[in-house]
């Protein structure tokens, strides 16, 4: 089976923050749990390096959009790498390759007529002298009066155009902008609504969409699909390959989830494998990313690929809820947010790990606070997880005359880890990560009662053969804990594997390890409490700079 994860491409204009890790962190799960199995895996994403925001960020540097986007690539892999994500491919947009995809792409769209001229209206900023790409007009949306930009309202999640934005504004200088005609390339998506129909309720039909992405998309087909523009005034993307447009940009629309496919096919030349399995339409194919890409998932990136003949359309969405940071919105232009590369300075990646997961807005907004964080952190990792493993092989390590004894290992708990593994599996393929990983604590605090109830402190003086069972079922259950984590904790559980000898981790039941434990050291360490008040004050001070 050829599984393709399809991590969103965040935009190179700034640091990652708690919602971009929120939104993608799902994907290295399923990529893990997947090459667990044995299954053939295509992980790949890349910075969106191109576009607006970029070149926002350039202009109010003083630099070239090159700079801002060589600066934010190379801190989201380095990021990435240390959070322990397993891309097999994590490229960039402004690569020579990625650009010659999106035009064969475009170029195959206008030859087979998915793409035409229209005559339109654009914003223009006379203070200014330029058209304005859609991300350089804001306003208020039509639709539920928020804040916006010219492309998409973050507030309601509809997609707009500058022009129907209320009191609109150029964000480069202020003033207001004045309509003025212009000519454009537009995509026929209405062409494409009696398919993306059946899609949508082959999805339902097979619940492998999350609701979010469901209802939002039910919502676009039944307002009636638009034909949508696809090329911009730029000046950073991929140029348009039609005659009398080269000055203009392919736009968003295509270009960035055309990334995908550039993607795989970057891997491709790397590594020398074929990717046509993983673009068939016996591909599992994930695709992971916050709520407001949504459209781009279900309606732009299904169109596309429609057009192309292509038969690999997404067969999983999955969409996370936003978070909310102290009970408020996450805001970047306030500074209102905690920056990755700032939170991995003082924390181990496991630890942020596994808070975004447990507590990941799945279905609805989540809120990450630092009291919760460092409270999760020792009370479950180190409480009830760390703890287990340091009370089963510290006692192990007392003991001169233990032996190993696969057949000792309770009958109820080797059953038990046996169901665990198939009822994991069967979440992470559904995407209820969040599920997957609270039943395996539940399991983890079950066995910490087992051997509370057992007391094999005093058994070892009273019955050996039970304490050493007890003890042995205790060795077997953090050995299969090492696997069953490891798509979620990854840090931590090849520590424990490396202490328990055991080979390369599979997805299925193992026994007892062959040799006795190695000396091992926690698997985490206490944060102290006065590190609440402390981040709570650097956030305030953080957001009033």
């Amino acid at each position: 089976m050829a599984v393709l994860i399809a991590g969103a491409w965040p935009y190179a204009n700034g640091e990652l923050h708690l919602g971009h890790l929120s939104s993608l962190l799902p994907g290295d799960c399923l990529a893990r749990y997947y090459r667990l199995k044995g299954e053939k895996v295509l992980y790949v994403s890349g910075s969106d390096c191109n576009g607006t925001p970029i070149t926002i960020r350039a202009r109010q540097e003083g630099v070239s959009p090159k700079v801002i986007a060589d600066r934010y690539h190379q801190s989201f892999a380095a990021c990435f790498e240390k959070l322990g994500f397993t891309y097999d491919c994590y490229t960039r947009t402004d690569t020579p390759l990625h650009h010659r995809i999106v035009q064969q792409i475009f170029k195959q769209l206008y030859d087979h007529h998915y793409i035409y001229l229209k005559e339109t209206k654009q914003m223009y900023c006379t203070h200014c002298q330029q058209f304005l790409p859609d991300r350089y007009v804001e306003g208020v949306c039509p639709h539920c009066g928020a804040h916006a930009r010219g492309d998409q309202c973050e507030a309601c999640s509809t997609i707009l155009d500058p022009t129907d934005l209320l009191q609109p504004t150029c964000k480069i200088c202020g003033h207001t902008p004045e309509l003025r005609n212009v000519s454009h390339l537009y995509f026929a998506l209405s062409q494409f609504e009696p398919q993306l129909r059946q899609l949508l309720a082959k999805a339902e039909e097979k619940g492998d969409w999350r609701e979010n992405a469901i209802q939002l998309t039910r919502r676009y087909l039944d307002e009636g699909l638009q034909d949508r523009a696809v090329t911009r005034d730029l000046p950073v993307g991929v140029p348009v390959p039609v005659k009398g447009f080269e000055d203009k940009k392919v736009y968003v629309w295509i270009e960035a989830v055309s990334g995908y496919y550039s993607a795989s096919e970057c891997w491709a030349q790397e590594t020398g494998h074929d990717i046509s399995e993983f673009w068939d339409e016996r591909t599992i194919s994930y695709y992971v990313q916050g709520k407001d890409n949504i459209p781009f998932h279900t309606i732009i990136w299904p169109a596309i690929l429609l057009c192309l003949g292509k038969k690999a359309l997404p067969t999983h969405l999955v969409s996370n809820e936003y978070v909310t940071l102290e009970k408020k919105k996450l805001s970047t232009s306030r500074n209102w947010a905690v920056w990755i590369p700032d939170i991995l300075s003082r924390y181990d990646a496991d630890s942020i790990r596994y808070f975004m997961l447990i507590n990941a807005p799945e279905s609805h907004d989540a809120d990450f606070s630092w009291r919760a964080f460092i409270e999760s952190h020792n009370g479950e990792l180190l409480g009830a997880y760390g703890n287990l493993v340091n009370r089963t092989l510290k006692f192990i390590e007392k003991l001169d005359d233990f032996k190993i004894r696969k057949s000792s290992v309770d009958p109820e708990m080797r059953q038990s880890v046996e169901e665990i593994y198939a009822q994991t599996g069967r979440l992470i393929e559904q995407t209820q990560i969040k599920e997957a990983l609270n039943d395996l604590f539940s399991f983890i605090r079950r066995l910490n009662k087992y051997f509370d109830e057992k007391q094999p402190w005093n058994m070892v003086h009273i019955n050996k053969v039970s304490a050493y069972q007890t003890l042995n079922t205790c060795l077997f259950s953090l050995a299969n804990l090492a696997q069953l984590l490891s798509p979620f904790l990854p840090f931590s559980s090849e520590k424990l594997g490396r202490y328990l000898h055991l080979n390369p981790f599979v997805w299925k039941m193992i026994d007892c390890p062959e040799q006795i434990p190695e000396k091992a050291e926690p698997l985490f360490a206490p944060i102290d409490h006065s590190k609440i008040d402390e981040e709570i004050d650097r956030l305030n001070r953080q957001s009033k700079k």
